[in-house]
């Protein structure tokens, strides 16, 4: 009897270790269509049978990991997407004033490294506008404006959502999410990757010193990119922007 219950227990972590390891490997985009049905206004993914995909970076700039994303982005002839917080752009003016000159994109990540759906709605907008003035300022020499979303922590509101909108944003997460914030393996990130590789996919990868029990962000997502973007192009995708993918849309 006590060997029977044992093994009960013993075959219920098999169980959901397998189901866990399903989830964070594979991302349905069934339940992400879900997602858009019952809270519309995100942009997940592309509908798209076209073989492109989006890179996009969240949290930076950072004085030394951001130049080496920079770099291997340049060398895989790569374009992506920049979520910055504006906070962090002190002293790192020439950092973003060469992001766009090599013609990636600049988005709103609001002004601090925090959860956008803790603040009031009049906090939310001014730090949201905040951002958007110190952002725009290094597009201020072109005819383009920033005018990508994606809220901190990546949860969001109705409320949050019509306070972007009235000021000409889209607000976009994405559809592949390797875990990089807590898994501290640019080979789990790889394979993540690969493994929900579609047609239309937005990636996210994180920018940033930040150090704790997954290591320092950017280095691994740096790496993440020097192993993933060859093979991406071998499967015969191209990586844009959010702009460039949605640019018929």
């Amino acid at each position: 009897m006590i060997f029977n219950k044992i093994w009960l227990v013993f075959l219920g972590l098999i169980i959901f270790s397998l189901l866990l390891l399903t989830v964070l490997f594979y991302q349905p985009r069934w339940l992400l269509k879900i997602i858009i049905k019952v809270a519309p206004g995100v942009y997940y993914f592309s509908e798209t049978n076209e073989k492109v995909v989006a890179i996009t970076i969240d949290d930076g700039p950072n004085s030394l990991t951001t130049p080496k994303i920079l770099e291997t982005l340049e060398d895989n002839e790569v374009k992506a997407t920049f979520f910055l917080i504006s906070e962090r752009i002190e002293n790192n003016e020439n950092i973003i004033r060469n992001i766009v000159n090599k013609g990636h994109e600049i988005g709103n990540h609001m002004v601090k490294d925090e959860k956008s759906i803790v603040l009031s709605r009049e906090e939310f907008e001014e730090e949201f506008l905040t951002a958007d003035k110190t952002l725009n300022q290094f597009l201020s020499h072109t005819s383009s404006k920033v005018k990508w979303f994606r809220p901190g922590g990546g949860w969001y509101t109705s409320q949050m959502l019509n306070i972007v909108k009235k000021y000409d944003y889209q607000t976009a997460l994405g559809s592949i999410f390797p875990y990089d914030t807590h898994i501290g393996s640019s080979e789990f990130a790889y394979y993540s990757i690969l493994s929900n590789l579609r047609p239309g996919a937005i990636i996210v990868l994180h920018d940033g010193g930040r150090e704790g029990k997954s290591g320092n962000w950017g280095e691994r997502t740096n790496e993440t990119l020097n192993k993933v973007l060859p093979e991406i192009k071998n499967r015969g995708y191209q990586t844009v922007t959010l702009s460039e993918m949605f640019s018929n849309q």
